[in-house]
């Protein structure tokens, strides 16, 4: 049988480099968005957290861990929610792209290791896939997703959820620390 630390370790290095790799390719070279694609990588982005923190919530006993899984389901639910109301409003219908195409790809990957995990190595591994998603997401958010935006009420969404996202990396990497320190 593998060790739950080794297994960890592939994992979270497999992530962070895919991580690093998406969010570097794509602020060098990002791709031309329109605002539809647009709207289904920030839909795309927040839905994979939410299915993050229902792993979580499946598999920590952590209070938390818990209590963080908790914060990004209900909040990154709310995302979507004003997501949808806005395409809504404004006739807009999200459209499949490479960058949401590559996140859906990432999240398949990291659900599978962080799935394979339990205990401690679970609440670890978690925590810090949270880590880098947040680095990636923060950078793609800041740096191709608004710049590329057209519509004033998409980018004033997006803008919006900057300081939520850096509040949840704050408190994600401050939960890494705890972990640090055990």
């Amino acid at each position: 049988m593998r060790d739950p630390a080794t297994i960890f370790q592939r994992g979270a290095t497999l992530f962070a480099l895919s991580a690093f790799l998406y969010a570097g390719a794509f602020a060098q070279d990002a791709p031309k968005l329109s605002d539809p694609e647009i709207a289904h990588v920030a839909v795309t982005a927040n839905q994979i957290d939410v299915n993050y923190a229902a792993i979580a919530k499946e598999k920590s006993k952590d209070k938390d861990v818990l209590h963080f899984a908790e914060t990004m389901a209900k909040d990154h639910t709310g995302v979507i929610k004003q997501a949808v109301a806005l395409a809504t409003k404004l006739g807009v219908t999200p459209m499949d792209n490479a960058m949401s195409k590559s996140l859906k790809e990432g999240e398949v990957k990291t659900s599978k290791m962080l799935r394979s995990l339990s205990g401690k190595a679970f609440d670890k591994a978690y925590i810090d896939n949270e880590v880098a998603y947040h680095k990636a997401v923060i950078d793609a958010v800041k740096n191709v997703l608004i710049p590329q935006t057209q519509n004033a009420e998409l980018k004033n969404l997006l803008v919006s959820v900057s300081p939520v996202l850096e509040a949840h990396l704050a408190h994600a990497e401050m939960v890494q620390k705890e972990f640090a320190s055990k």
